[in-house]
């Protein structure tokens, strides 16, 4: 499933095109996906203004000039199009990337001249309208948690999340209630980074006093790292995750832990093994010799 940087290099791939656009016209090709479109989907999106668009953990959010936002998440394999008049997919691919229209089930004609499709093989995606100013109050929106790349995001706020917690680091990074959109990969690069061990308890991140520990500077200062080069690369791509424009992103080519047990860790003068565990029923790679 696509992380946070997958889901920002999306966006930053849509705006150019749909922010200040107008939709012209919206086809469904099915009733639903995941769950079932939104009451007069097409209606109260045809002839809309997109005016901002911005991200909140793993879901897009296209505010329209009718007080109502486009919330979207790609679910497994979602992604979006981008054509005017012939399909521009520049780039190099690994896998090729859908063109099967039977998964084509959302077109947007702007009044740009850009059309733009989201199709999704699996239909692990969907799409809703909600009132931008109760967004907060969105069942998907209203119970996440900090987000990692918002300014306040410190060793303080950390601290703060996780003071007297006794869970493992790893389980608490992905609890999305503390922390939104942080996924299984980025945790597990974050905490190589920080040299942190996934089965160390996250109470470490705050002292007797509450205050932040060395430990919650350096993994506050990795998530932030990591997350900002993974969407400068363009995401990490695993499987069928694409960018807006169709190329795929390459930071799974610096990944210093994950999906790499059994081979030598990269920090120089360690010698140590990847190791493979799990944590929350997801995967979980460190060095067990310089993590700890």
């Amino acid at each position: 499933m696509p992380e946070l940087p997958e889901v920002e290099t999306v966006r930053r791939g849509l705006a150019p095109v749909m922010l200040g656009a107008r939709i012209d016209k919206v086809v469904l090709r099915r009733a639903d996906i995941r769950f079932p479109f939104p009451a007069s989907f097409e209606r109260r999106l045809t002839g809309r203004r997109i005016v901002d668009m911005s991200r909140r953990a793993k879901y897009l959010l296209f505010r329209l000039d009718s007080d109502e936002t486009l919330i979207a998440h790609l679910g497994m394999s979602g992604s979006f199009r981008i054509e005017k008049t012939a399909v521009s997919t520049p780039g190099s691919f690994l896998h090729e990337r859908s063109k099967d229209p039977k998964h084509d089930h959302v077109v947007m004609v702007l009044d740009n001249g850009y059309v733009v499709t989201y199709n999704d093989p699996r239909r692990f995606g969907f799409m809703d309208l909600a009132p931008t100013g109760a967004l907060a109050e969105h069942p998907r929106l209203s119970g996440l948690g900090a987000e990692p790349l918002a300014p306040d995001f410190d060793a303080h706020c950390l601290a703060k999340l996780f003071a007297g917690a006794r869970t493992s680091l790893k389980a608490a990074l992905l609890d999305q209630k503390r922390i939104a959109g942080l996924g299984n990969i980025y945790a597990c690069e974050a905490l190589f980074r920080a040299r942190l061990a996934p089965t160390r308890q996250a109470r470490i991140l705050a002292d007797a006093r509450g205050a932040p520990t060395r430990a919650a500077a350096a993994i506050a200062e990795a998530i932030r790292n990591v997350l900002e080069e993974a969407i400068e690369a363009g995401g990490s791509t695993l499987r069928d995750h694409r960018q807006a424009n169709g190329e795929l992103g390459y930071f799974q080519h610096v990944f210093k832990v994950y999906d790499r047990e059994g081979q030598p860790c990269v920090r120089e003068r360690c010698r140590g093994i990847i190791a493979r565990t799990v944590h929350s029923g997801r995967s979980t790679f460190y060095c067990p010799v310089c993590q700890k």
